[in-house]
């Protein structure tokens, strides 16, 4: 039964309130940004390597899955979506600065980042540590700081004051996923925190190559033991210097007893082919290849990334958010949270004609749901949401019921 307004304003909850102590200060305006404070960030070196790439690719197909809040049959099968607060928060409007798709994609890239992340409900009609019967009305990614027992310590984004807060909220109601992946991606010797450490070696490597050091040794006629010659040979050093300096072109000149070695001369070393190693060895453990990350992956190649690399992700988050939001009356009235792929994605136009004509003719779709996939308008006939077999004449009793404005078929049975 839904609350009234009234009750709706007593019970209403929200984690940053709730958790605020008494001598906190209100604010009126918050700080302000140049940047999107609440935007997730990469750290620990990996913003300034090619990972970036790799990583976003990942979160980006994910988020591509859909995420509903559903109803099932006595037989476990999907019926139809709920219109609930936790489905309006994956698919709509999570919260006042992301959609639903942004916010998952936050929640992978947070999740492939810290390897460990936490889906926090901000904004609830009721106290979710009082009574499990709440509906959720926007909600948050955010950094977990400290475990304990019952409780996490959380670092979220307080969209009211528009800062960062850190509180304290229990397990029982905040969705705690860790990456599948975490031995390959954040583990310390994983061999993704390998590569970052070698890629991050070879462009210290490139910054001091490229610096505008010479790196030069003067070696001077003379011996420099005493002071008088360690003064000398100083005020010589400073000679070359100057001329390189205030010289156009960079000219100077030294004396005919005197003799230059260069020490920055580049020194062959394997790292770039251990960075080539790492890099083959994590994109074959991902299950990901270059085909994937420049769009030209056949059907094959996509299925097994899907199938490897991005339903692992996915599947942990729909199970934490189907284990920790639903409570055992919720399932018990068949209600659950699934992740919904769509499998003509990746099917090229020239075969939809096909396909269309199967699925239709097999009964398994209907003409107006094939239109939906081609991004077409529904078709007014009657005919167009039937399943039946187009290439058939319909029997007697179908055309009866047809006469009489009835379904030839009835798809919920």
């Amino acid at each position: 039964m839904p609350l009234q307004v009234g009750s709706r304003l007593k019970h209403a909850w929200n984690a940053f309130r709730n958790n605020r102590s008494p001598t906190e200060v209100d604010y009126t305006d918050g700080p302000a940004y140049t940047l999107r404070p609440d935007r997730p960030r990469f750290t620990r070196g990996i913003e300034r390597s090619i990972l970036v790439s790799v990583l976003n690719r990942i979160a980006l197909d994910s988020a591509a899955i859909k995420i509903n809040h559903v109803r099932l049959d006595d037989s476990d099968r999907f019926v139809s979506i709920i219109n609930s607060g936790l489905n309006k928060c994956l698919n709509f409007s999570a919260n006042k600065d992301q959609t639903g798709r942004a916010f998952l994609q936050d929640v992978y890239m947070s999740l492939m980042n810290e390897g460990c992340v936490a889906i926090v409900p901000i904004d609830t009609t009721i106290n979710p540590e009082v009574s499990g019967s709440y509906d959720i009305e926007s909600m948050r990614t955010a950094k977990i700081l400290e475990w304990k027992a019952d409780y996490v310590q959380i670092e979220a984004y307080d969209d009211r004051t528009g800062i960062k807060r850190e509180i304290w909220v229990p397990k029982s109601t905040c969705c705690i996923v860790e990456n599948p992946l975490y031995a390959i991606m954040n583990e310390p010797n994983s061999t993704m925190q390998r590569l970052k450490r070698k890629l991050a070696m070879l462009d210290a490597i490139d910054e001091q190559s490229s610096s505008g050091r010479l790196d030069l040794i003067v070696q001077l006629p003379f011996l420099v033991k005493g002071e008088s010659k360690k003064k000398q040979a100083e005020e010589r050093r400073q000679a070359i210097e100057d001329q390189l300096v205030n010289s156009k072109y960079g000219i100077g000149y030294i004396d005919a007893t005197e003799h230059i070695t260069q020490l920055n001369r580049p020194i062959e070393n394997n790292l770039l082919k251990q960075i080539e190693y790492l890099t083959d060895m994590l994109f074959s453990q991902l299950g990901i290849t270059k085909e994937i990350m420049d769009g030209t992956a056949d059907e094959i190649t996509m299925t097994n990334y899907y199938n490897r690399t991005i339903e692992p992700i996915v599947s942990a988050v729909v199970d934490e958010l189907k284990r920790k939001f639903l409570t055992p009356t919720a399932i018990t009235q068949k209600q659950s949270v699934m992740m919904f792929n769509d499998p003509f994605r990746l099917v090229p136009m020239n075969k939809m004609a096909e396909i269309g004509e199967v699925m239709t003719r097999n009964a398994v779709m209907s003409s107006n749901e094939i239109r939906q996939i081609l991004g077409l308008t529904p078709s007014s006939d009657p005919d167009a949401d039937v399943l039946r077999n187009k290439n058939l004449n319909p029997t007697a009793e179908e055309v009866a019921k047809n006469q009489e404005g009835m379904p030839l078929i009835d798809e919920t049975t």
